[in-house]
C-alpha cells in the first residue's frame, strides 16, 4: 500500500487528525467523467472531494503571506505586484507550514504526485497524447508539479495554449460557495477571430475541476480580468511537464531544489 492509499494516521503534527484526501476517490472521479472534444479534449470533473474533506481543505489553505508572487506580464499590477500568487506542493515547502496544515498537504501532494492519477489522465487523453507525442502512452512518463494559486482582484490571462514543456494542464476549483461560479477558465475555438469568441466556460464551483492535454495551436483557454469585488479565486494547479529522459529528470530535480532556495530558506 502507498502512502497515497494508507488511510488516516494520527502524527506528531497533528494529534487529531481530519479526513485525507484518497488515491482511489480521484482517480474514480476522473474515470467517471466523460472525455469532451469542443472546442478541444478536457474533461470538467466534479464531485472531487466529499463535503466534510472540501471543508477541510478550505480551511487548511495557508494564509497569503505563505505564498510568493507568480509574476508574468497579464497578471501584473499598477503597483508592480502580480495579481497572481504561488505556493508549492512539494513537501520540502509543506514543512514550512503551521503544523496543523503540515499533515494534510503532505497527504494531498502524495496523491498528486503519484503515478496511479497520472496514468488516469494519460488514459483519459490517450488520443490527444499519442498524437502529439507519436508513441503509446504506456512510454510516457511526465513530471507533475502541484500549487496552490491565489488570484486576487484584477488577475486576467488572455487566450493563450500554454507552454509546449506541459503535456497536461489540471486546475482544481476551489470556491467557498458557488457565488464565484463566473470566474472559471474560458476555452476558445482560435486565438483570433470569430473562432476566439466561440466558448466554453468552464464555472468555478466548490470541488470541481477541469484537465486538458496540451496540444498545439489547440488548447486555448483564458481568464476574464477578476475585481476586488469577486475576492480571492483560490485553486489548485496539477501540471504534467514533458521529462526527456535521464537529463530531464535531473533538470527537474536541480529546478526544485533552487525552488527551494529561493521560495523556502529565503523566506
Amino acid at each position: 500500500m502507498t502512502d497515497a492509499q494508507a488511510g488516516p494516521q494520527a502524527t506528531a503534527d497533528s494529534p487529531a487528525l481530519p479526513s485525507l484526501p484518497r488515491l482511489d476517490d480521484l482517480v474514480g472521479a476522473i474515470e467517471a467523467t466523460p472525455l469532451v472534444s469542443t472546442p478541444f479534449d478536457h474533461l470538467y470533473m466534479e464531485r472531487l472531494f466529499a463535503e466534510p474533506l472540501y471543508r477541510q481543505l478550505l480551511d487548511r489553505l495557508p494564509a497569503t503571506r505563505r505564498y510568493r508572487e507568480f509574476r508574468h506580464g497579464q497578471a501584473m499590477q499598477a503597483d508592480g505586484h502580480s495579481a497572481r500568487r504561488k505556493f508549492y506542493l512539494y513537501p520540502e515547502h509543506i514543512m514550512l507550514l503551521p503544523a496543523e496544515q503540515r499533515a494534510f498537504w503532505r497527504r494531498l501532494s502524495s496523491v498528486l504526485r503519484s503515478q496511479e492519477l497520472q496514468d488516469a489522465f494519460k488514459r483519459k487523453f490517450r488520443g490527444a497524447l499519442e498524437r502529439r507525442f507519436g508513441r503509446s502512452i504506456d512510454r510516457l512518463t511526465f513530471h507533475p508539479v502541484p500549487m496552490l494559486l491565489r488570484d486576487l482582484g484584477g488577475y486576467r490571462i488572455g487566450i493563450h495554449g500554454d507552454s509546449l514543456n506541459k503535456a497536461i494542464t489540471v486546475q482544481f476549483y476551489l470556491p467557498r460557495d458557488d457565488a464565484q461560479s463566473h470566474l472559471g477558465t474560458i476555452l476558445h475555438e482560435g486565438r483570433n477571430g470569430d473562432a476566439a469568441l466561440r466558448t466554453t466556460t468552464l464555472k468555478f464551483r466548490p470541488a470541481t475541476g477541469y484537465a486538458f492535454p496540451v496540444v498545439y495551436h489547440e488548447s486555448w483557454h483564458s481568464v476574464a480580468r477578476t475585481s476586488d469585488a469577486d475576492g480571492e479565486r483560490n485553486t489548485l494547479m496539477l501540471t504534467y511537464y514533458v521529462q526527456a529522459g535521464l537529463f530531464g529528470r535531473l533538470l527537474h530535480r536541480l529546478k526544485r531544489a533552487w525552488l527551494f532556495v529561493v521560495y523556502g530558506v529565503r523566506r
